[in-house]
């Protein structure tokens, strides 16, 4: 890591502390973080995980998944909604599946004027696009070779701040399934405001509306090759790094509370309690597990290039660790805490809403088993 990627992590743990202060009037009102996301800017973030290159810090993906931790500690809906943005950009970077004028041209717009991009995918009617369901959003070639589209996207992260949306939508004439570059300001694409879940209530994943949206020719970034096989997705690690970070944010405040709380019952304060101690223990042991196959997975995919396609498995393998050892040290954090800890102004209410969201991320904790299970029983 050289010194402007530490400077960069240094500035992402004061930021996740003033985060922090913030997380829970933007959870109880629904709001998009838009001064966490100011600050962001300001610290340069969003150029994070573009190449060097062209105009960014070169982050790989072990420093790109410790500054989600670091953030998501402070605040899980913003580290969620920045790792989308900078996760795409490492993902096109590595793969360079766009066309070169156009990725040259959005690193420029990120690196200098703060642009935010994100993808949207999902439809109420497909589900989850890990699943292959075709999109019922459709792009029309005009006349002028260019293209209209047409249809409605679900969780679209971070929709009141986007500046760009990446679109996917099946082509009329031949039934492929492009992916379209949409600018904010296109004529026909709005939003609507449909996000009321009671988890990641701060990424405002709201309804992307398509409504005869016209797009020029150099819209269409590219086709999707059927029945190909799939890319290992490195950058979906950002999503267990976030999760992790929460529970670390759930099992900190279980600590203090233990070195601190001293009923009357008691001589000492309940951190010198056995059970207490082993509860602790137990979540400290879990997540120090849960991060080194995090960690180590990452490590593998920045050193061994050639071989990142035997990681397709691991990768999924760590989501599932990872989203799933949050979700039991946030639990056993309210244990310690007691029943205070479901008070609505008690963060760890926010914090066990929050890592729910991490069963429905991709990929799917069936499709990992069964993953792993097609790999057990081919490789003989």
């Amino acid at each position: 890591m050289n010194r402007s990627q530490k400077d960069l992590l240094e500035s992402a743990k004061n930021l996740s502390a003033s985060f922090a202060n913030r997380a829970a009037d933007y959870d109880r009102q629904a709001n998009f973080p838009f001064e966490n996301f100011n600050d962001i800017k300001k610290a340069g973030l969003l150029a994070a995980t573009i190449p060097e290159s062209y105009g960014g810090k070169g982050f790989g993906l072990y420093d790109f998944i410790l500054l989600q931790e670091t953030i998501a500690q402070g605040d899980g809906p913003t580290a969620l909604s920045l790792g989308w943005h900078l996760g795409t950009m490492m993902n096109i970077s590595t793969y360079r599946s766009w066309p070169e004028e156009t990725f040259k041209n959005i690193c420029t717009s990120i690196t200098t004027e703060n642009k935010i991009i994100n993808s949207a995918h999902s439809e109420a009617g497909t589900g989850s696009p890990a699943r292959g369901g075709l999109p019922e959003t459709s792009a029309k070639k005009t006349d002028n070779a260019g293209w209209v589209l047409n249809g409605r996207k679900t969780f679209t992260s971070m929709a009141p701040i986007l500046d760009y949306f990446i679109v996917s939508a099946t082509i009329t004439d031949t039934g492929e399934v492009g992916e379209f570059l949409l600018p904010r300001e296109s004529k026909g694409l709005s939003i609507s405001e449909t996000w009321n879940s009671v988890s990641m209530r701060a990424t405002r994943s709201d309804d992307l509306i398509l409504d005869n949206v016209r797009i020029d020719r150099d819209g269409l970034l590219y086709i999707k090759k059927r029945k190909s096989a799939p890319k290992p997705q490195g950058w979906l690690l950002h999503i267990p790094a976030c999760y992790l970070g929460i529970a670390i944010a759930a099992r900190n405040e279980a600590v203090h509370f233990a070195e601190t709380y001293q009923p009357n019952s008691l001589p000492h304060p309940i951190c010198q309690v056995p059970k207490v101690r082993e509860q602790i223990g137990r979540m400290d042991i879990d997540l120090t597990a849960a991060r080194h196959f995090l960690y180590s997975v990452a490590r593998k995919w920045d050193e061994s290039i050639d071989s990142r396609n035997e990681l397709v498995e691991e990768l999924a393998a760590v989501k599932y660790i990872a989203t799933n050892t949050a979700l039991s040290v946030v639990d056993e954090a309210m244990r310690v805490v007691g029943a205070q800890s479901l008070h609505e102004g008690h963060p760890l209410q926010r914090h066990y809403r929050d890592v729910r969201a991490g069963l429905h991320n991709p990929p799917a904790d069936d499709l990992t088993v069964e993953m792993m299970a097609k790999r057990a029983f081919d490789s003989k």
